[in-house]
C-alpha cells in the first residue's frame, strides 16, 4: 500500500482530531492507530513540500503523551529546536496547513505566534527553551499561576551552553518545570523493570523529599556523626540510582530525573510525563526516541534521517529535484584542494557538517575536522585557540547562527587579530524557513568589528576565489559569505580594478550599479533596462565588501549617482559604509542604496521575498531611471546632498 492509499484508508481518527481536547479521550488502541495515521501524514504531506520529516517522525508518541497529560494552551508546551513541532501543530487544529508548509500563507516550519495560542516561542534556533522556561516558571510562581511549563529539548540541543547555564538555574529556582530531554542521537536503552519503576515513584514523591531533608537535617546537627552518616547514606542511595539508570548526573545538577522511558510508548511517556507534572519541582523526564521512527527511508539514512529534506518521493525517501551544483559543493571541494596543499587549514561546525559542506574535509581529513555541537560561541573561541596554536580554522556555519557568536569574534578573535576564516552559508535570504533563518545580518553586524574583512562571491569561480584570499590572511580574522540553492553561472569581469570587479561599463558613466556577491547578475540586467533608457551604467563587484575599497570610491567619483543593492539589512550594510567612505574622501557623488529592511519578513520563496522587497531587476531598473533621470531634471547641489544622500 503507498502512503498516500495510506493517509486515505487510515485517517479517520487523525481527521477526528481539531484540539487537545480529541486526543485526551481516545483509548491506548486508538493512540496507536493515530500515531501511525499522523506518520502517514507527515510523509504525504512533507515530501510534496520539503521540510524537517525526520526530527517529527520521532516525537510523534511523545506529543501525543505531551497533549494528553497537560493542557495546552494554558500550560505551556515549548519545542527546541523548533523543528519537531509538526505534530504539535497537527495536534492544535493546524493539519490544512501541511498542504503549503513552508510555502507563501501556508504553515511555518517553527512555532508560530501568528498560527495559533498553542505557540508561544518561535525558537528555531536551538538551546534557547529552558531559558524562556527558566523565566515562565518564576513569572507563574511570582504571579501565584498554577500552570505548567513543559520543555522538550532535543535533536542535539543539549550540546549548547545556554541549555547548562539554564538548568543551572532552574535548579536554583526549584519551581515546577518539565524537561523533557528527547534523546534521538545516542543509543541509551530504556530502563526497566520492578526495580526502575519504583526507584522512579520514590524519587518523584514529595514525601520522599520531606524525609530526606528530615534525616539531613536531624544528621547535620549531631557532631561527628551526624553529616558523615548523611553523606555515606546519600552515597548508598545514589549508588543504587546510578546503577539503574546511569543518567543521574541531571541530579547532580540538583534536578530531579525519571527515565530513560521508551519514547514511542505513550502509556510509558504519560506515565512519566504525570508523576514529573505532580512532583511540584524541576523534572527532567529522558525519553529515548528515534529519529525518522517508522518510515524506512529516515531510519536508514546514516546521514540525518532525513533532517530537513526538499521534495521527496514518499515511497523511497528520494529527492525529486534534479542535481545541481550548489554553492555549498563549491565551497566544500575548494577546501579539501587548499587542506590538500596547507596541513594547517583545519575545520570546525556546529553540529552542521553536512548542510555546510565540512564533511567533505572530514571524509578526508578526520582528524582536522571538529565538530563541536550546537555551540557557535564555542566554535568561534576554539578557533581562536588553533589559531593561537598556528594553524588556520575555517568555521562554517549556517549566517543566521554566527550571530550568537558576536562578542567571541569581536573580542576573542579580531583582538587578537587572529587567522580564522567564517564561512557563512545560506546568507541572504533563504526562504522557506522564515525571519529566525534569513541570513541578512551579517554584513551589517559584523562590519563594525575592526580588521575583519567580509567577502562576497558572485559565482563559483570566485568563491574559490576568495576563499583561498580568506586563508591566505594571517593577521586577522575573514567571512566569506554565499546564498543556498545553485550557485549561478560564472560572470567573467570585463576588468579589475585593485580587488574590484568591473563586470559591464559602458562610454556614458551616468550610474555605477555596486552589485554585492550574488546581486552581479541582477545588476546586469539592471543595466541593460536602464541602457534602454539612454543611460550609461558601470556594473562593478567589490568582491570584499569590507572595508570599502579605497577604489570603490575612486569609481563612485567618476559617476553621477552611486547605487547598491545587497542581499543583506540597509542599516550598517554595504551601501551605507560605502557612503560614509565617501563622505570620507570628500566624494559628493549622491548615493541610493538597496537592500533588506531590517524587519521580520514571512517565510516564501527567495523569489517571492525579493519582489515583496522590490528587489528584482524590473524594480531596481525602474527606481535607477528614476533616480538619475531626476538629476538630469533638477541637478542637485553637490553641497547639500553629496555622498550622505541615501534612499
Amino acid at each position: 500500500m503507498s502512503v498516500e492509499e495510506g493517509t486515505a484508508n487510515h485517517g479517520r481518527l487523525l481527521g477526528a482530531v481539531r484540539g487537545p481536547q480529541d486526543v485526551k479521550r481516545m483509548t491506548a488502541e486508538q493512540l496507536d492507530i493515530l500515531a501511525a495515521e499522523i506518520r502517514d501524514f507527515l510523509i504525504a504531506k512533507v515530501s510534496r513540500t520539503g521540510g524537517h520529516v525526520g526530527p517529527n517522525l520521532g516525537v510523534v508518541e511523545l506529543t501525543l503523551a505531551m497533549h494528553r497529560v497537560f493542557d495546552s494552551p494554558r500550560d505551556r508546551l515549548l519545542f527546541d529546536t523548533g523543528h519537531q513541532a509538526y505534530v504539535h501543530k497537527i495536534l492544535t487544529g493546524r493539519q490544512e496547513g501541511f498542504d503549503k508548509l513552508r510555502q507563501r500563507g501556508g504553515l511555518s516550519g517553527y512555532p508560530s505566534q501568528a498560527e495559533s495560542e498553542h505557540d508561544l516561542i518561535e525558537n528555531s534556533h536551538a538551546s534557547t527553551a529552558l531559558s524562556y522556561a527558566d523565566g515562565l516558571a518564576k513569572a507563574y510562581a511570582l504571579r501565584g499561576e498554577k500552570r505548567s511549563v513543559v520543555a522538550v529539548v532535543g535533536d542535539g540541543a543539549l550540546t549548547g551552553g545556554m541549555c547548562w547555564e539554564a538548568l543551572n538555574n532552574i535548579a536554583t529556582a526549584g519551581n515546577p518545570l518539565v524537561i523533557v530531554v528527547n534523546d534521538n542521537g545516542r543509543s541509551y536503552s530504556p530502563t526497566i523493570g520492578g526495580l526502575a519503576d519504583h526507584l522512579s515513584s520514590l524519587r518523584l514523591n514529595p514525601g520522599y523529599e520531606k524525609v530526606l531533608d528530615t534525616v539531613k537535617d536531624a544528621l547535620g546537627n549531631t557532631p561527628f556523626v551526624g553529616k558523615p552518616m548523611y553523606e555515606v547514606l546519600h552515597a548508598v542511595k545514589k549508588g543504587i540510582k546510578d546503577a539503574v539508570a546511569p543518567q543521574a548526573m541531571f541530579e547532580d545538577l540538583g534536578i530531579k530525573y525519571v527515565g530513560p522511558v521508551d519514547g514511542h510508548d505513550v502509556p510509558a511517556v504519560e506515565a512519566a510525563l504525570r508523576a514529573a507534572k505532580n512532583f511540584g519541582g524541576p523534572v527532567i523526564v529522558h525519553a529515548v526516541t528515534r529519529k525518522g521512527y517508522g518510515y524506512r527511508p529516515a531510519e536508514d539514512d546514516e546521514a540525518d534521517c532525513l533532517h530537513g529534506p526538499g521534495a521527496f518521493d514518499a515511497e523511497t525517501g528520494k529527492l525529486l529535484a534534479v542535481p545541481s551544483v550548489k554553492w555549498t559543493n563549491v565551497f566544500a571541494d575548494e577546501l579539501v584542494a587548499i587542506a590538500d596543499e596547507r596541513p594547517d587549514v583545519v575545520g570546525i561546525t556546529a553540529a552542521m557538517a553536512e548542510p555546510t559542506g565540512i564533511a567533505t574535509l572530514a571524509r578526508k581529513y578526520p582528524k582536522r575536522v571538529y565538530d563541536v555541537g550546537i555551540a557557535e560561541q564555542h566554535a568561534a573561541t576554539s578557533a581562536a585557540g588553533l589559531a593561537m596554536g598556528g594553524l588556520h580554522p575555517v568555521v562554517a556555519v549556517y549566517a543566521t547562527f554566527l550571530n550568537r557568536a558576536f562578542d567571541q569574534v569581536l573580542l576573542d578573535v579580531a583582538m587578537h587579530k587572529l587567522p580564522v576564516t567564517f564561512v557563512l552559508d545560506r546568507a541572504g535570504i533563504t526562504g522557506p524557513d522564515g525571519p529566525s533563518h534569513y541570513g541578512i545580518w551579517d554584513m551589517s553586524v559584523f562590519g563594525v568589528v575592526p580588521g575583519l574583512r567580509i567577502a562576497a562571491p558572485r559565482d563559483s569561480a570566485t568563491l574559490r576565489e576568495e576563499l583561498r584570499e580568506a586563508i591566505a590572511v594571517d593577521d586577522g580574522p575573514t567571512i566569506l559569505r554565499f546564498p543556498t540553492g545553485t550557485v549561478a553561472a560564472d560572470l567573467p569581469a570585463v576588468r579589475r580594478v585593485g580587488p574590484v570587479d568591473v563586470l559591464a561599463e559602458s562610454a556614458r558613466t551616468d550610474v555605477l550599479l555596486v552589485a554585492v556577491g550574488s546581486f552581479a547578475g541582477l545588476g546586469m540586467e539592471v543595466a541593460a533596462r536602464v541602457a534602454e533608457q539612454g543611460y550609461g551604467v558601470t556594473v562593478v563587484d567589490p568582491r570584499w565588501v569590507r572595508p570599502v575599497p579605497a577604489e570603490l570610491v575612486e569609481l563612485a567619483a567618476g559617476h553621477r549617482l552611486v547605487v547598491t543593492v545587497e542581499d543583506g539589512v540597509r542599516i550598517g550594510g554595504v551601501g551605507s559604509a560605502l557612503a560614509q567612505a565617501m563622505r570620507d574622501a570628500d566624494v559628493r557623488v549622491p548615493v541610493r542604496d538597496l537592500g533588506v529592511p531590517a524587519d521580520w519578513h514571512p517565510h516564501g520563496t527567495r523569489a517571492q521575498i525579493l519582489s515583496d522587497l522590490g528587489l528584482t531587476a524590473q524594480d531596481v531598473a525602474r527606481d535607477v531611471t528614476g533616480w538619475i533621470s531626476g538629476l538630469d531634471a533638477a541637478p542637485v547641489d553637490p553641497a547639500t546632498d553629496g555622498a550622505a544622500a541615501q534612499n
